[in-house]
């Protein structure tokens, strides 16, 4: 089944969701995906409107056309300076700006998401893909830190992203040089979780993995590691409580933990929160 978002199209940003498994695509392939202020607006609110959707398992973010996605279109974004001031200033509810947000709304949803990777990654781009759960790219795809080419530092929630996933060292190599790095060295680096020559097919067929276990489990995992990884091991072992205690006395857990016993497919409700 296919759900309302099927033929959602917000501008350069188009959404399908297909048995649960939303396909969300930057589609400017013209300009190799370049970011706009537009675009930025509207990946963050496909991202919310993902999120009320409890029946979603998974998200695959991909771009169209020769690249994931170039970086931010300062040519474009420049000829608007009084709303690129209004999106620098930070929400008090979110604590993002429209910048971060773009990324860090794939963060809040609660369910998998998974960046297919091909072409250029830089800048911005790369920024959107460190934000998902998994990124699935091609060997010779380009990644970079690219705002040191132009003076400036990542500021859509890359910084966070870069020291969950790769030492400090690195980090500050890769943000101070804007070095480009192919996707088989990205993924020795630590920034891919795997290669493949056709990434939308692999993050798919990973998405229909994911949609084997309960939607529940996921959230709660999604939940637990995103927000204790920095933690000490008190909050953690708290969270992990909490978040156990919760699944224990979840539908969804007593329909995998039936199916498992009797060997068959589980059919899972849609996620309790």
């Amino acid at each position: 089944m296919s759900s309302p978002l099927e033929s959602r199209d917000n501008s350069h940003v188009t959404c399908t969701v297909v048995d649960g498994i939303a396909h969300v695509r930057l589609a400017r392939p013209e300009k190799l995906n370049a970011l706009t202020l537009q675009i930025l607006d509207d990946l963050a609110g496909t991202a919310r409107t993902l999120r009320r959707d409890r029946s979603l398992r998974a998200v695959v973010l991909s771009g169209e056309g020769d690249a994931f996605c170039a970086g931010l279109d300062f040519s474009h974004v420049l000829k608007q300076p009084a709303r690129v001031v209004a999106s620098f200033v930070p929400r008090p509810w979110r604590g993002t700006n429209t910048f971060q947000e773009a990324c860090w709304a794939w963060r809040r949803l609660p369910v998998p998401v998974i960046a297919a990777v091909h072409g250029h990654c830089l800048g911005g781009g790369l920024q959107i893909a460190l934000a998902a759960d998994f990124r699935v790219a091609t060997p010779d795809s380009q990644w970079s830190v690219l705002e040191g080419k132009w003076g400036i530092i990542p500021d859509m929630s890359g910084v966070r992203s870069l020291k969950e996933l790769v030492g400090i060292d690195v980090a500050k190599k890769l943000t101070m040089t804007a070095e480009v790095v192919s996707g088989k060295e990205a993924q020795d680096l630590g920034l891919v979780t795997t290669l493949d020559s056709d990434p939308v097919a692999a993050a798919m067929e990973l998405a229909e993995q994911l949609k084997g276990r309960s939607p529940d489990q996921l959230a709660a995992a999604k939940r637990l590691f995103d927000d204790t990884w920095t933690a000490g091991p008190r909050y953690t072992f708290f969270r992990e409580r909490v978040e156990q205690a919760w699944l224990l006395a979840a539908r969804n857990t007593a329909v995998a933990r039936k199916a498992a016993f009797a060997r068959v497919v589980p059919e899972f409700g849609p996620r309790g929160r």
